[in-house]
């Protein structure tokens, strides 16, 4: 179960944090030198909970639109394909 944590005045260092995620994006915490967490904005949260099609996963890709990137489907019934 997610527990919802509230910011107070008090909170300073974690206020701005969360200041920095919303401005500037994910924000990296770490405990002993280790990163154990990060802190996104709820916007980027629910953007990357929702369900998408493999071909909206594509679209959406930093690879889409790139002319050297071949992602089409070959046609040539499986048959055809297959070498005994």
């Amino acid at each position: 179960m997610e527990r919802v944590w509230q910011l107070t005045e008090e909170d300073s260092q974690f206020t701005e944090v969360v200041d920095e995620a919303l401005e500037h994006g994910p924000q990296v915490v770490a405990k002993n030198g280790h990163e154990v967490a990060v802190v996104i904005s709820m916007q980027e949260y629910r953007r990357m909970k929702q369900r998408q099609s493999l071909g909206e996963f594509f679209r959406l890709s930093p690879l889409a639109g790139l002319e050297e990137l071949d992602l089409e489907r070959d046609q040539t019934p499986l048959e055809t394909r297959i070498e005994f």
